[in-house]
């Protein structure tokens, strides 16, 4: 499952291509170069991550990589407290609703600062706002959530005010989350999508960008007139380490402070007594989940009676016991499984490949010719799955899968690609089968994932289409009665259920190491938060 996770993320207005807690170090791109070797400054904080991103562009950057890096450059006008899981203040002092929930005005702090000195006003966030909708600029995974704003005024520097053409329950959500952007840099920018801003990041945030070495680290510096609370750690350094093994051992040898664990590194490979003398070891849940996704355009997964006979042939019960220790929860649809949206009445199709084979024949998939794989109107049942190379997990449900599928007369070509590859392929839409993860918004809207207009240009890779479930997601974005969306949203779960698009596999938790130098480090529902840890200066391992 390519991509990355984001073990400290409080608030998360957009979709992000994930790699799940089950494979939070198993990783995909970048070199496996490891920089700064040796002690580093007690001060500083050294995470792993398991890719290099792209872009620090916050509109068009997509990967969960970049949004962990982002969080402490760009700011939001809200944020969401990562206990109450309410929205609170941040570049917004106040703010006002409508009583039809249509027209929400924002009422900024005057005091925070670009980087560069000067002052962030609401003409930057309706700067945002308006790339955000321009066409030209590559972000169609999010301008469909602002697709039903029908003015952005900015009566004085420090009030922006959205007027909606209908109502949206996360309304207060999204337009609180459009990030400080500065209009007088990128205004500059000849391209906008490819604006030297993308590498060079200037934002409000309590940290800034000091160096970005291609293919090794990105080093985040203190920003010391931050206009809040300055988090103790004088710099975060993002190493870029492509294989799980080889981030371990710079764990080990505490040339990293923060991980995350594969399943067998968290159950066997850092059981250890000098290891737990060092780091504390930390599991919680987020919204995400792990799926394969079929590409409905393509036969033969335009039927679902395939794509349901593909679920019914993956042991996901035994993949989940054996692979992952038992560590997460076999999931049957889209909403977060701890969430009131997620059916849990609905359960997991089983492993049942004798029914798999009845249902594949019923959908006239069989061996015509007596070669031992099965064809219908003369092509033969044979199709690629993409992977990305660094994926662990991705190349053990390939293998299983693979497996399986040849019992039944199925042949299934895997294809190792690096993170970047894979991702072209899945945006274009040039692929038959793959293995991904999505890290999630806390409330649950599936139009960008699920829409039928989302088909073509947003993360509906898969293509389906289907009318009622279209219905069903505009009334759930209508609605702010939670009762009735709850409602609507098991009824999707259903439709997808029977449908089948994707086969959904685990939700898992984050499973992290973090080094005991570092005090106040708090679980919260929504994970860990590096800025508000302390530094224990006394701190020994003996």
């Amino acid at each position: 499952m390519p991509g990355s996770y984001d073990t400290n993320r409080p608030m998360s207005f957009k979709l992000r291509f994930a790699i799940t807690a089950l494979i939070a170090a198993a990783v995909f791109s970048g070199s496996c170069r490891v920089a700064e070797v040796g002690r580093h400054s007690d001060e500083w904080l050294v995470r792993h991550i398991g890719a290099e991103p792209d872009t620090l562009n916050p509109l068009t950057s997509t990967d969960a990589y970049s949004s962990t890096i982002l969080d402490d450059v760009y700011e939001t006008l809200v944020r969401r407290n990562p206990d109450t899981l309410e929205l609170d203040p941040l570049l917004a002092t106040s703010w006002e609703i409508s009583e039809d929930g249509m027209v929400i005005t924002f009422h900024m702090r005057e005091d925070a600062r670009y980087t560069d000195g000067v002052p962030v006003t609401a003409h930057d966030m309706e700067y945002c706002y308006r790339k955000i909708m321009d066409p030209k600029v590559d972000c169609p995974h999010q301008r469909n959530y602002y697709s039903d704003i029908l003015e952005v005024e900015v009566p004085d520097d420090f009030t922006i005010k959205f007027t909606y053409r209908e109502p949206y329950f996360r309304a207060l959500e999204l337009c609180g989350g459009l990030q400080s952007i500065p209009r007088h840099l990128f205004e500059k920018s000849a391209d906008f999508n490819n604006s030297e801003h993308n590498r060079a990041p200037v934002g409000s945030g309590p940290y800034k960008l000091k160096k970005w070495v291609t293919g090794q680290k990105i080093i985040m510096e203190r920003n010391e007139d931050y206009w809040g609370k300055k988090p103790e750690t004088t710099r975060i350094v993002y190493k870029f380490i492509q294989q799980p093994s080889t981030a371990l051992i710079e764990l080990k040898k505490r040339h990293l402070d923060l991980m995350g664990l594969s399943a067998l590194q968290w159950v066997k490979q850092t059981d250890g007594a000098r290891f737990k003398r060092a780091f504390r070891k930390e599991r919680y849940y987020t919204p995400n989940y792990s799926y394969i996704g079929w590409n409905m355009r393509r036969p033969p997964f335009s039927d679902k009676l395939v794509r349901r006979a593909m679920t019914m042939l993956l042991d996901r019960e035994t993949i989940l016991e054996t692979i992952r220790f038992g560590l997460g929860k076999v999931v049957s649809g889209n909403a977060f499984i701890n969430s009131p949206y997620y059916d849990s009445d609905i359960k997991p199709w089983p492993y049942d490949p004798a029914a798999a084979k009845k249902l594949l024949d019923e959908a006239g998939w069989v061996d015509s010719d007596g070669d031992g794989i099965r064809d219908k109107d003369g092509k033969p049942f044979a199709f690629e799955f993409l992977i990305s190379s660094g994926s662990v997990f991705a190349d053990q449900i390939s293998t299983i899968l693979q497996r399986e599928l040849k019992k039944v007369g199925i042949s299934m070509e895997v294809r190792r690609l690096e993170w970047a590859t894979f991702l072209k392929l899945i945006t274009e839409r040039d692929f038959d089968a793959a293995t991904l993860a999505w890290s999630l918004s806390v409330e649950t809207d599936p139009f960008q994932l699920w829409h039928s207009s989302q088909a073509e240009a947003g993360s509906n890779f898969v293509g389906f289409v289907n009318e009622e479930a279209d219905k069903i997601i505009v009334e759930n974005r209508r609605s702010f009665d939670m009762n009735k969306r709850v409602e609507l949203m098991k009824r999707f779960h259903a439709i997808l259920h029977e449908e089948q698009p994707y086969t959904f596999l685990l939700c898992s938790p984050s499973l992290v190491a973090i080094h005991k130098r570092f005090d106040n480090v708090i679980i919260h529902k929504l994970g860990i938060e590096t800025r508000e840890w302390t530094l224990n200066r006394m701190w020994t391992e003996e």
